[in-house]
């Protein structure tokens, strides 16, 4: 179909994550009209998110605000609101504040954490996809050992001196690490009472090796390296309850205060939306180019999108392929508003797979060339520095990384908000108030 200048076709994307941003920018200046919807007003880059809940970075080091990034482009305009629905018959986009229509649409929603049915036991083990889950999280980390400085229960200054990890992918193995380093160094001289050093730390892993999608011999690495910092792996243990009690696996229960999930991640409403049915995560089949079937002027991306890659796997649901997804579906969008056929189909291209263990210990995979330790950790650095949007961001967070490298110190050990509920208590912790002369004051 021909598109006149005055009749541009209009593009709504659904999502500013990696797969929405990467299409919105490269429609810049394309001869289309395009709408970025999102419930947050700003893009997060969710690989440091982990750095933000261990107090190695602030919020606004991963975050930029939507329209700030196209603020000087006219064809680009955003909305902050909540998708409810989408009128594939009317070709609207339905939001708690307006109903877009669109002439092509981009859905581009994400992934959140799946507990595998077992929804209750998120309020007491949150996951980390959101700012709001890193401060959280930062939160209940470091009021934790600030309970503990001042308690004079035995028992419960142990239990708020263990934190749970569960999930050995990237995310767990980055936390475990990161909290190690947290307590063994940039905590080590700031309390009078507690030794941070004591806290213990434990990885836990219903598989019987971390890190998956790496090679069993980088996993073995992985597994070594956090043993060194102190952390506790264990492998071939599976999650039956989580309550504000702590965690309890088939053949024992861990006292924690603070437990943390990275187990795994699922699509939420993109289904309802588009009236489909979706894998065990909420992924949707698409077509080889990306589009819903029986709608090519949909598209589906990222997370949210099942596609077949090789030997029978799919393309993988990790940032790099989010924003190749985008980046193909926003050029043939381009093409089509020009009058031009669809083109080749979707074709993903692995580059690697990273994961941070600790200072100076990392993990590479780029197929025939693998790396382990100090290398790889600066590579990894290099890698997540190259994908920061802007120019002064990633000069903001190289220095900071720098400083801290240099003087093991967390500059964003910052308590916010309200102090987080430890609900469970020993008896005589519950009975009677912290007395600050027993507890060493």
């Amino acid at each position: 179909m021909e598109w006149s200048w005055k009749d541009r076709p209009r593009v709504v994307i659904v999502g500013a994550g990696f797969g929405g941003l990467s299409a919105a920018k490269t429609l810049i200046g394309a001869p289309v009209d395009v709408t970025v919807i999102d419930k947050r007003n700003y893009h997060l880059f969710q690989p440091l998110l982990y750095q933000v809940a261990t107090a190695d970075l602030s919020p606004a080091d991963v975050a930029w605000p939507i329209r700030g990034i196209f603020s000087r482009h006219r064809n680009i305009s955003v909305i902050l609101g909540t998708v409810g629905g989408i009128d594939l018959k009317k070709r609207e986009v339905v939001t708690d504040q307006v109903r877009v229509p669109y002439d092509f649409l981009i859905v581009a929603n994400g992934s959140h954490h799946s507990y595998f049915g077992n929804e209750q036991w998120e309020p007491h083990a949150p996951g980390l996809k959101r700012i709001i889950d890193a401060t959280e999280l930062r939160k209940r980390v470091l009021y934790a050992f600030e309970r503990a400085e001042i308690t004079h229960d035995a028992s419960e200054q142990r239990r708020l001196m263990n934190f749970v990890i569960v999930g050995g992918g990237p995310t767990g193995v980055e936390m475990a690490g990161a909290i190690a380093e947290l307590s063994r160094w940039a905590l080590a001289k700031d309390f009078r009472r507690i030794n941070s050093k004591d806290a213990r730390i434990i990885l836990v892993e219903a598989g019987d090796r971390l890190l998956r999608a790496f090679p069993p011999h980088l996993s073995d690495y992985a597994k070594k390296a956090l043993e060194k910092l102190g952390v506790e792996v264990m492998l071939n243990a599976r999650v039956e309850d989580i309550d504000e009690c702590g965690v309890r696996l088939s053949d024992q229960e861990i006292k924690a205060a603070t437990v943390i999930w990275g187990a795994g991640v699922v699509v939420r409403d993109a289904a309802r939306w588009l009236s489909v049915e979706t894998d065990r995560s909420g992924r949707i089949a698409v077509n080889p180019d990306l589009s819903l079937p029986g709608h090519p002027e949909i598209f589906v991306v990222g997370d949210a999108a099942k596609v077949l890659w090789k030997d029978g796997m799919d393309v993988p649901g990790i940032a790099p392929a989010a924003k190749q997804g985008g980046k193909y579906v926003a050029k043939l969008i381009a093409r089509l508003a020009q009058g031009k056929e669809r083109g080749a189909p979707f074709r993903y291209r692995h580059y690697g797979n990273l994961a941070t263990i600790g200072r100076h210990s990392a993990v590479v995979d780029f197929g025939r060339i693998k790396l382990t330790g100090w290398l790889a950790w600066w590579l990894w650095g290099v890698a997540h520095i190259y994908f920061l949007i802007g120019v002064r961001q990633p000069l903001i967070v190289a220095t900071q990384w720098f400083w801290s490298y240099l003087t093991f110190s967390k500059g964003a050990r910052l308590i916010t908000g309200l102090a987080p509920l430890f609900e469970h208590q020993s008896k005589k912790a519950a009975d009677t108030k912290p007395d600050l002369e027993k507890a060493g004051f």
